[in-house]
């Protein structure tokens, strides 16, 4: 009897019941479980964050609200299901439900996908073309690119509606393996290998400009320290001519990096580089004599007056590279959560590698909906400030109790 109720839970199209994956389900509900917790938590603590904390209310990190958002779609609706889905060997929500379920998982993951390219372009347009950012990423264009993310996922997974199905392979429900195609594998490629591409590519070319600024920077100091070593008699035409060729060396690169209060943004002016002024890093013992002979420096030319603003210290380009270096993380953290279930899918067409082994690399995708906020506080200063002020008042009732 026992023989027959297991032989019928095995031909359920609904049952992901296997023998060798009987002890394995309970380390994927764990995993389930706390990747709900921590995702939901970690989350809302962002999007609060945003909402409470005016410094961080900058268009930048509206992209990173978008994110959160995707990925509380999946923590907060989706895992439960998945962990509930792994607990009992079946699907126990209906063909309904299972295609829902599995167009709003694809419709998650792609809009992350979407909002990590935004991420990447708009790095490297605020240090390549600020003007095109300043177009591209205003608030009436935000309002724009936003909504689209949703509207884009939506258009390309909605038609996949019919052939959402569950998979028993990895436990949840998914799009058919055969009956999608060739349309399902044209979005996986454009999603997953021509979108994420972009984003590496993006990050490269930021790169390279902050290493060509850099570089042109430590030319600069070089030319400044041998200069301080000759007599005196030619220090002043030998740093005059070591600023002009750090200048030349840079071109195109040379720009001014301000703060805007107002934003708490830091503004890159007169594109291309991610750092520094050389030609305002010249102390005034380098500029050139007043031509009556007092010494005192000649007055402002108007390129050098242009700006109200003052210029920034060279902390404002760091927290610039801190920022981009945690959303370059988060691109690696996401490529690395998925890339295991795709190569399996590719290299294993015929289900033949372990059904455990095919579970496993379908749970390290869960990670990525709930490790950002925890990247977020441990790169990030002011969203780091921001959640223990959260904690802080979330925990103030208990702890007056207990005094």
């Amino acid at each position: 009897m026992l023989l027959n109720a297991t032989r019928l839970w095995e031909n359920d199209s609904l049952s992901c019941y296997s023998p060798s994956v009987v002890g394995y389900r309970y380390f994927a509900v764990l995993w389930g479980c706390a990747v709900t917790v921590t995702g939901t938590v970690g989350n809302v603590m962002t999007i609060l964050a945003f909402a409470l904390d005016s410094r961080l209310r900058t268009r930048f990190n509206v992209l990173i609200i978008n994110l959160a958002a995707a990925d509380l779609l999946y923590c907060t609706v989706l895992q439960p299901v998945s962990a509930d889905s792994y607990l009992h060997l079946r699907w126990r929500g209906g063909q309904l439900w299972c295609r829902t379920f599995g167009l709003l998982l694809f419709l998650s993951n792609s809009v992350s996908i979407i909002t990590l390219c935004l991420i990447a372009v708009s790095r490297y347009l605020l240090v390549a073309r600020r003007a095109m950012f300043d177009r591209v990423f205003s608030g009436r264009g935000l309002a724009l690119l936003l909504p689209s993310t949703w509207a884009l996922g939506l258009a390309s997974f909605g038609p996949l509606w019919p052939v959402y199905v569950f998979v028993p392979q990895v436990c949840t429900c998914s799009f058919h393996r055969t009956k999608g195609r060739p349309y399902s594998t044209i979005l996986l490629f454009f999603y997953f290998f021509i979108g994420l591409g972009c984003v590496g590519l993006f990050y490269l070319l930021i790169y390279r400009r902050v290493r060509v600024a850099s570089q042109a920077l430590l030319r600069y100091r070089l030319s400044r320290r041998s200069s301080r070593k000759k007599p005196a008699s030619s220090v002043q035409g030998t740093e005059d001519s070591g600023v002009s060729s750090a200048i030349a060396d840079t071109c195109s690169c040379e720009m001014t990096s301000q703060v805007d209060p107002d934003k708490g943004e830091i503004t890159l002016e007169k594109s291309t580089a991610d750092t520094l002024t050389l030609a305002h890093s010249v102390p005034s013992s380098t500029q050139a004599p007043h031509p009556s002979g007092t010494g005192q420096p000649p007055p402002a030319t108007p390129a050098a007056s242009s700006s109200s603003k003052p210029a920034a210290p060279g902390g404002d380009d760091g927290e610039f590279k801190r920022v981009t270096r945690m959303c370059f993380t988060v691109f690696l953290c996401f490529v690395f959560c998925f890339a295991p279930f795709l190569l399996i899918n590719i290299a294993d067409k015929h289900n033949r590698a372990p059904q455990a082994l095919h579970m496993f690399s379908a749970n390290l995708t869960w990670l990525n909906s709930c490790i950002n906020p925890l990247l977020y506080a441990v790169m990030n200063r002011q969203f780091r400030q921001a959640y223990l002020l959260l904690l802080t008042r979330a925990a103030a009732p208990f702890t007056c109790r207990g005094s």
